[in-house]
């Protein structure tokens, strides 16, 4: 019996589904589908525009500098940093199945992490918004912004940047932050959004090597120098600015080569 669809094809399903409890079970059944071989890989399928990419009419999105500034002392505060945890996670869903469905002529293991990464990442989400729900919110209570997916619309056309600056720019920066969350919220009482905290943590080192393996293969395709094009890039997309500590231990994990992380040192500290 013939496919009924292919993983191109299933990816963009769920990129555009605009429900959450939709975009969830349709990413969940994508990955157990293409784990059973049930998708085969399809070149020539449409792609989704990146304005295309569906979510709910909820949260309204705000320019960063309009977010409110909240401390963890009371239960709101901490409803908000975990809010802003899962629309990042909620967004990081998206660009997954984006980086499946969009670019086309990579190996089987490319698409094979981009998969479980969506997978991991919808997991992600759905622990932040049970921790919400705990406290008495859910995902579309407080504003968020949309840099995430900005980010993901002006490298669309290359997957070599997509790379260099989704998993290896912006969500390696949450290996630098994340670390100090958990401590703040275990020392504002609450551990249990700690410890989801230190899952989230985990896998993100995961994404973001799966993000390096990619770059390298991109780079050395292309017959460039990784760490010269990545800072290259850093530069041309995110004005070089690298906040600082960063987490070197899990950057070391997450596939940051010794010529890398000296440079984004440089970077941080010129920032």
């Amino acid at each position: 019996m013939q496919p009924s669809t292919s993983l191109q094809a299933a990816a963009a399903a769920a990129l555009t589904a605009t429900q959450v409890n939709t975009k969830l079970n349709a990413t969940a059944t994508l990955a157990a589908r293409w784990q059973a071989g049930d998708y085969p890989l399809d070149f020539h399928a449409e792609v989704v525009p990146p304005a295309d990419a569906g979510r709910p009419s909820h949260p309204l999105l705000v320019a960063p500098r309009e977010l409110p500034k909240r401390g963890l002392g009371s239960t709101e505060g901490r409803a908000a940093l975990l809010h802003a945890v899962a629309h990042i996670e909620f967004n990081a869903i998206n660009l997954a199945l984006d980086a499946v469905q969009r670019f086309a002529h990579l190996p089987t293991s490319y698409y094979d992490d981009w998969v479980q990464v969506a997978a991991e990442e919808a997991e992600h989400f759905a622990l932040m918004r049970e921790r919400l729900q705990t406290l008495g919110f859910d995902y579309g209570d407080f504003p968020a912004h949309n840099g995430l997916w900005e980010m993901a619309t002006a490298t669309a056309d290359d997957p070599l940047a997509r790379m260099a600056l989704v998993p290896r720019g912006l969500e390696a920066r949450g290996l630098d932050v994340t670390p100090g969350l958990i401590e703040r919220l275990r020392d504002a009482g609450d551990p249990a959004s700690a410890a989801a905290l230190e899952v989230i943590l985990r896998d993100e080192v995961g994404h973001v090597a799966a993000g390096s393996r990619w770059f390298t293969y991109l780079c050395e395709s292309r017959q460039l120098d990784p760490a010269t094009t990545y800072v290259a890039l850093l530069r041309q997309h995110m004005k070089g600015r690298v906040p600082c500590p960063l987490n070197l231990p899990d950057r070391r994990r997450a596939g940051f080569d010794p010529a890398e992380l000296e440079q984004l040192q440089r970077l941080c500290t010129e920032s």
